[in-house]
């Protein structure tokens, strides 16, 4: 994180969080009686790098069906109501798409096919739990390593390395390019075409996290097709505005039904660089090192929902959860976008983290306080919902999970 904010400020904020009116109230979005109301009770489960599932790669059919059905039926059990299922982690799938090679997190061989189809699965054994599938796609990474050769032959970015930028010991496609933007939607978007699915979802990663000492080298890119703008940041984020604004109508096309949730970064811009920013001293602003304009997607109703990532503890000196909560809230006032928090599960008890994500009851505060200004929460992720090594999940479970709740829609 970036330089220590106001502390004082920060607590000073969480007292007065429980006094104010609720800021998305008026816009019919209050949290309140989430039986009456619907209320997102979310769980992500990430494949890349195996992290969620599949626990390893190359098991069985069998073995990864059997997983995947646990983990719904963790979800269940949990008294949650929506997976949050990652099915294109490094432009690859996890289901027989014509644009882009079946996952190496299956079989541990990018292009094998698995012998059977885990998004088609998803969806249906997903809904007959009564649980919503939103399909978690990363539009622009490639790959966790910069080594071309390493990808499958058939792969797009060895067919077209003029797409390609490598960045950080990783590859990624350039969102300058509108051929790649147009590419990335329809391999998406094949997805939503093909299943039923309740919602397609992307995360936080859209031009990369900055890394330091090195420049992401779009330079052509920003030659060709960057003259109209004041300069390459106005440009990029232009780029993914066109990504968000595209991607949006053309699901609404396809499938109506479908929700499109973005869920960011927790920390669009600090106040000291935007009077419209939250009062937090992040190191991160989306805005600026992401170039995605998380605020403008929410307030102009470009998104269905948005489910930013405030894994910080309640008092973070630069980035504090009640903060951010009353800011998001305020963001999403009088318009048409939903808000869901992204809460940090896998922070309870790692001794790695602060003394506050040692409590098993931080993550229940974080709800209670959450429940008046935004319609839910979402778990990061889903080996922390099952493992659950301090009790912080069940202890969210008792205190605010008594009943099922139907998802917002």
């Amino acid at each position: 994180m970036g330089r220590v904010s106001r502390r004082a400020f920060a607590m000073a904020a969480l007292s007065a969080l429980t006094m104010m009116p609720p800021a998305s109230a008026a816009s019919g979005r209050r949290g309140g009686d989430a039986a009456a109301t619907g209320e997102m009770r979310g769980v992500w489960v990430a494949s890349v790098a195996n992290r969620d599932w599949p626990s390893a790669p190359g098991l069985s059919a069998a073995e990864q069906r059997a997983e995947l059905i646990a983990q719904l039926d963790t979800a269940v059990r949990n008294r949650l109501n929506t997976v949050i299922l990652q099915v294109r982690p490094t432009a690859d799938a996890l289901w027989p798409s014509p644009y882009e090679p079946w996952s190496e997190y299956l079989t541990g061989t990018q292009g094998s096919h698995p012998g059977w189809d885990p998004l088609g699965t998803a969806v249906t054994e997903a809904h007959a739990r009564g649980l919503q599938l939103h399909a978690w796609f990363n539009p622009y990474r490639i790959a966790l390593h910069d080594d071309p050769a390493r990808l499958v032959a058939s792969h797009p970015a060895r067919q077209n390395p003029g797409w390609v930028v490598p960045y950080g010991g990783r590859l990624y496609y350039n969102p300058g390019l509108p051929e790649v933007r147009a590419f990335v939607e329809e391999a998406m978007l094949d997805a939503v075409r093909r299943y039923p699915v309740d919602a397609v979802h992307f995360d936080d990663y859209f031009y990369p996290y900055p890394v330091a000492g090195q420049t992401f080298d779009d330079d052509a890119a920003y030659d060709a097709h960057g003259g109209g703008f004041p300069d390459r940041a106005a440009w990029r984020r232009d780029n993914v505005n066109r990504l968000v604004r595209e991607t949006a109508a053309r699901i609404k096309e396809i499938r109506p039904a479908a929700l499109f949730g973005i869920s960011p970064f927790g920390v669009w811009r600090n106040s000291d660089t935007d009077p419209l920013g939250s009062d937090t001293t992040a190191g991160v602003q989306t805005y600026d090192d992401l170039h995605a304009d998380t605020r403008r997607w929410a307030r102009e109703n470009w998104i269905d929902y948005i489910c930013p990532q405030l894994y910080w503890h309640i008092g973070h000196p630069a980035a504090d959860y009640a903060t951010l909560l009353a800011w998001w809230a305020e963001v999403v006032r009088d318009s048409g976008t939903l808000l869901h928090i992204g809460e940090a599960l896998y922070k309870a008890g790692d001794p790695a983290q602060p003394a506050a994500w040692q409590q098993p009851a931080e993550l229940s505060r974080h709800l209670t306080l959450a429940k008046e200004y935004a319609l839910g929460n979402v778990f990061f992720s889903a080996r922390e919902v099952t493992a659950d090594p301090i009790g912080a999940m069940a202890r969210v479970v008792a205190d605010h999970y008594g009943q099922p709740a139907r998802p917002p829609r």
